[in-house]
């Protein structure tokens, strides 16, 4: 019995290491299959995916592109929303460029509202931005302020009798920091959303400094860049006429939906939809 025994655990020392052997050689071809249909896939698409930024605007902050973010990620894009400091057009610019620089290969860039604006000027000269897409946003040309838009076609609410102005330490003089009164925000910024969700967007949108409203734009990014559009009819923040009339002038592909000035909360899918459009005809 010891004999036989012992003749066993030999077989089997012997057994083992050839089943090792059998086995990675299994193993190696399939992960070799498997990572040459993902250089495949990769290459399919025309190059790596492009890195989405998302920039927020005045009266609300990175949170508001939750339901974007959520759909971009599972369609495999890699997505940054960055403060917007929403400090003045120049530094919130330079502060948004920065980060650009920071970020390698192609990017798509996103602006909402007073984003827009800071897209517009951040992206200018950076070979790396493809796309811009404007969300209810500004889109100015060179020279033109926000006040001077808001002041050229009437409907806005963003106006002085719906605003909070408070100081903040270090402000040159006659500059504070602006809310949209909480009364206001609901029927201003969110209108067609629950109360309950308005009345938390509300209680915790981030201000910007009054100095952006005069601030001039430079040299426009979307006089070299395509741009897209999403357009909220329903928008009271920014009139539909002058996000259009902009949208046109800077030659952007524009897309309409029944939306308040959040349409990238109320309608997110739009919105993701139109930035893969862009994505899809510039990478």
């Amino acid at each position: 019995m010891n004999i036989v025994r012992a003749a066993q655990r030999i077989k089997l020392r012997l057994i083992i290491p050839v089943l090792a052997a059998a086995i990675a050689a299994l193993v190696i071809p399939l992960s070799q299959i498997a990572s040459a249909h993902t250089t495949n896939r990769a290459t399919a698409s025309g190059g790596p995916k492009p890195t989405i930024v998302l920039e927020h605007g005045a009266w609300a902050n990175t949170a508001s592109w939750a339901a974007v973010i959520q759909r971009l990620q599972a369609d495999g894009y890699t997505v940054y929303a960055p403060p917007n400091t929403l400090q003045g057009l120049p530094y919130d610019s330079a502060f948004l460029a920065d980060f650009l620089h920071s970020i390698s290969g192609p990017i798509v860039l996103v602006g909402h509202s007073y984003g827009g604006a800071v897209i517009t000027n951040a992206a200018t000269g950076d070979p790396q931005v493809k796309a811009l897409v404007y969300v209810d946003a500004f889109a100015p040309a060179q020279g033109q302020t926000l006040a001077q838009l808001l002041a050229s076609v009437p409907g806005s609410c963003a106006v002085p009798a719906n605003l909070n102005v408070v100081p903040f330490p270090g402000a040159p003089a006659g500059v504070g920091d602006a809310y949209i009164t909480q009364s206001a925000f609901p029927s201003c910024m969110a209108n067609g959303l629950p109360a309950q969700q308005a009345a938390v967007l509300g209680a915790d949108q981030a201000p910007i400094a009054t100095v952006a409203l005069t601030q001039p734009t430079g040299v426009p990014a979307w006089k070299t860049i395509p741009s897209w559009a999403v357009v909220g009819t329903a928008d009271h923040a920014i009139p539909p006429a002058l996000q259009l009339a902009m949208d046109k002038n800077a030659h952007a592909h524009v897309t309409e939906v029944n939306a308040p000035h959040l349409s990238m909360v109320s309608d997110p899918g739009v919105v993701t939809s139109v930035i893969l459009q862009a994505v899809h005809a510039t990478t």
